[in-house]
């Protein structure tokens, strides 16, 4: 069952990591259409009459176009807001998780931005499906640059929420980014460590010198292919029954009308076989303790199988910081059950530092 666990973390959050050498066509056809005549408007959750959403687009630092949603409270007072940057999970999109956040923190009164990563989604970057922890760190201080240059929003008051593989992202935003005031994550995967290490830093030395060698193989065929290879689906199209207990609460969310979104990798593609590659080398932690004296708020469920990696960083990080674990919740309880997700906590985190 431990091996099964592994090799399912790793197909659902690496893309192939086995022997794959077949070149595959993208999944990812709605993004095509999207950038064609279509614009899907498709999202999981209701507007709510408390807030307005407005399709923005924003630069990084490489020049992608980002795109995002800036959700406010309609019953704002005139003065300036504190405002959110909010980005996760990670093969998501900002019509799932990191929007029904961003709306939710609007209802309580801040400016609120969810937005697609590069190369993901409706944002820009080719080739498609492909993660960088540097440049998926550099997409939440270019939403920063975004928010700050809003009339509505008080520049000097400005946090960052991120979700599963993005809040590692986030923590490395905040240790290099001064503008952020104040970090929060939820079910909080570190990418680089995950990759390089596995789960439960189960990878041995043996394990990953294969896959390293697997991986720079596939660079020649890539080139030989003038394109790089996708790997296989994220998630199956129907379960066999014998997955590990987290793959079905991912599928539960992605592939189901619950959280299904035709442009989210984990409900509708495939990552890069070369995606890790990036990751392999590249520990984005290291300054965890530049954050301080900012603060960080951890949340995890008791029952997450991610549950560890909020653990160890809240073990390494320097003060202030908070853990806060939710009783009997899994992983994917804190993507959208806002019955599970302690909204309440983190407005009185951000409405305490973004003063």
């Amino acid at each position: 069952m431990k091996k099964l666990l592994i090799i399912a973390v790793i197909v659902l959050f690496f893309g192939q990591l086995t022997a794959q050498t077949t070149q595959k066509k993208s999944s990812n056809k709605n993004f095509k259409k999207m950038n064609n005549t279509e614009q899907v408007q498709q999202y999981t959750f209701q507007l709510s009459d408390k807030v307005s959403r407005q399709k923005v687009t924003f630069k990084n630092r490489y020049g992608i176009t980002l795109t995002g949603d800036l959700y406010l409270p309609k019953n704002r007072e005139s003065e300036t807001l504190a405002a959110l940057a909010i980005s996760g999970p990670f093969g998501a999109v900002k019509e799932q998780s990191s929007g029904l956040y961003a709306q939710t923190m609007a209802e309580r009164g801040f400016a609120a931005l969810a937005f697609d990563p590069s190369y993901t989604g409706e944002s820009g970057g080719e080739p498609r499906n492909v993660a960088s922890p540097d440049i998926n760190t550099e997409d939440f201080s270019a939403a920063v640059d975004y928010l700050g240059l809003q009339s509505v929003i008080d520049r000097n008051k400005i946090g960052i929420i991120g979700i599963c593989g993005f809040g590692g992202m986030a923590l490395n935003a905040t240790a290099v980014d001064k503008r952020v005031k104040a970090v929060a994550t939820t079910s909080m995967y570190d990418m680089t460590r995950v990759m390089s290490k596995g789960y439960n830093d189960s990878m041995t030395l043996e394990q990953r010198t294969e896959t390293l060698d697997r991986l720079s193989q596939q660079r020649w065929k890539d080139a030989e292919n003038g394109k790089p290879a996708a790997g296989p689906r994220n998630l199956p199209k129907k379960l066999k029954g014998d997955e590990p207990q987290f793959v079905v609460d991912y599928f539960n969310y992605y592939r189901t009308p619950r959280g299904f979104h035709p442009n989210s990798v984990n409900s509708n593609g495939a990552w890069l076989v070369t995606n890790p590659l990036s990751f392999m080398n590249m520990p984005i932690l290291t300054y965890l303790k530049e954050i301080s004296p900012r603060p960080i708020l951890l949340i995890a469920g008791e029952n997450a199988h991610s549950r560890y990696f909020s653990e160890d960083i809240y073990k390494m990080a320097s003060e202030p910081k908070e853990l806060l674990i939710i009783p009997n919740a899994v992983h994917v309880d804190l993507y959208d059950k806002v019955d599970i997700i302690p909204f309440d906590k983190l407005e009185t985190f951000f409405k305490q530092h973004l003063n």
